[in-house]
């Protein structure tokens, strides 16, 4: 259970007894190598957990039953969104525009967040911010529906709904722990991804069957109407059983409190770095998706459908294949990087719609991947009184970043097509992890293990130590 107390923060740094490293090749008796001080082997050493260990828990099972309900309908807001956009425009542009206002508030209130989250009740801010989200799809099922509907209203919705979800996001992905432990996070933040993209492949079938039969705004009602579900789950949790974090009081410089804990932490700084440059110009898929459907293969909604099915399913099996590992390394992570950025340009440049389609999955495979291995990293790495700011920080570079990247990435891709707004996504995914995996590199920092296994719960950042003997850093968990 996280107390909040000072066992779960970092040590200072520059203090040898406390520097581990994964790969030691001696121990004192009783003490695996690489494991944290503390830590036994042998019968303390739980075996490796099932796939689905987490729903085990009640309280995180119903979560994950609402979730997979107001994900479904997520993903056929999401659909219907996009190819609504582009119907009324005829422009990517405008899908990126959509993207970027619903992602804006949160690159500039992404901190707030993550102050209030960890101010106030996790459960209670999730029951009014899941109830905001349906309004919203209510509201589009209302415009549309009337055939008021007109751009600038998908625009100010799509604001209103980033509004909502710089409170939701880092509440979301705190509230975990609080329901399955440390022990099981790593395991709930996997079957979290998994049912995201459970929804994702059930949601755009429905979504562009739905669009075809009967137009958008039907998607958007059911959408609003899904959130019922996850509401529901919230309030049939035991707060009794749910695992106590101390909230934060209210003071000055919390901001700045957050911003100081990430600068000195080698191991989330590059974490955070690198997954900002992936979600600011790797992850725009609603606007290279979209062109491609309209614009090279000269397709309707239902095929734009069978590319976020085919992705969505490439990413639950990358989603449980996270759920089944222990641990985490920034190895992991650069090199699912550096695969990510070479299968989009790949996919950029293919000769044929099927070759096309036969690279959507492995993108999604290792676009998971990342975002696991990322998010699960930077939880355990935090001292739990500083998770709340932290998350808000991982969610507003990884997701605030496309306000910037979309427009860009959009109007690269209406300039010089299709292909070339995809490839250059990849390119720079592949640069930036190349560049980041070199730094970590010379620091040693590629050595980052976090290991969740019960005995063994440590993170270990082992810079290169200097010739002049300087001692390794190591911050533990």
């Amino acid at each position: 259970m996280s107390t909040g107390s000072g066992a779960d923060s970092a040590p200072a740094p520059n203090s040898p007894q406390d520097t581990v490293s994964d790969d030691a090749t001696a121990a004192p008796a009783g003490r695996t190598p690489g494991a944290a001080p503390g830590s036994t082997a042998g019968p303390a050493a739980a075996p490796r957990k099932g796939m689905f260990s987490s729903l085990r828990v009640r309280n995180y099972r119903l979560f994950a039953t609402g979730q997979v309900v107001s994900n479904t309908g997520t993903w056929m807001q999401r659909i219907a969104q996009d190819w609504l956009v582009l119907s009324l425009t005829g422009s990517s542009t405008a899908v990126g525009i959509t993207t970027a206002l619903q992602f804006l508030p949160m690159l500039l209130f992404g901190l707030y967040g993550g102050v209030i989250a960890d101010r106030f009740s996790k459960r209670k801010l999730l029951l009014f911010t899941q109830s905001a989200m349906g309004m919203t799809g209510l509201a589009l099922a209302v415009l549309t529906l009337s055939g008021n509907i007109q751009v600038w209203h998908v625009y100010l919705v799509a604001f209103v709904l980033g509004l909502v979800t710089v409170i939701d996001n880092p509440s979301r992905q705190a509230f975990v722990v609080e329901m399955v432990g440390k022990e099981d996070l790593r395991n709930a933040v996997s079957l979290n991804s998994a049912n995201f993209q459970s929804a994702r492949l059930i949601g755009p079938a429905v979504g562009g069957a739905l669009i075809t039969a009967f137009g958008s705004g039907w998607a958007f009602l059911l959408n609003g109407v899904s959130f019922l579900a996850p509401i529901a789950g919230l309030l049939m949790m035991r707060t009794a059983e749910l695992h106590k974090v101390d909230r934060v009081p209210r003071s000055k410089g919390q901001l700045r409190e957050g911003l100081r804990y990430v600068s000195g932490r080698p191991d989330l700084i590059w974490t955070i770095v690198l997954v900002g440059f992936i979600g600011t110009f790797g992850f725009n898929f609603p606007i290279w998706l979209t062109a491609f459907t309209y614009h090279v293969y000269h397709q309707g909604a239902g095929t734009y459908a069978l590319f976020n099915s085919l992705m969505a399913a490439g990413s639950l099996v990358g989603a449980l294949l996270a759920a089944r590992r222990s641990s985490s390394r920034l190895r992991l992570l650069v090199g699912a990087a550096v695969v990510f950025g070479v299968l989009e340009m790949a996919a950029a440049l293919a000769p044929s719609f099927w070759i096309f389609v036969v690279l959507l999955a492995p993108i999604g495979v290792v676009g998971l991947t990342i975002n696991v291995t990322a998010n699960s990293s930077v939880q355990m790495a935090t001292d739990p009184l500083m998770r709340g700011r932290v998350m808000a920080l991982f969610m507003m570079v990884f997701v605030g970043g496309t306000p910037l990247g979309a427009p860009v990435v959009g109007w690269i891709t209406d300039t010089f097509g299709a292909r070339v707004g995809f490839l250059s996504g990849g390119l720079i995914s592949l640069l930036a992890a190349v560049l980041i995996g070199l730094i970590l590199a010379r620091a040693g920092g590629l050595r980052l293990k976090i290991d969740l296994r019960r005995g063994h719960r440590h993170v270990a950042f082992v810079p290169r130590v200097p010739a002049s003997g300087e001692a390794s850093l190591a911050t533990a968990a």
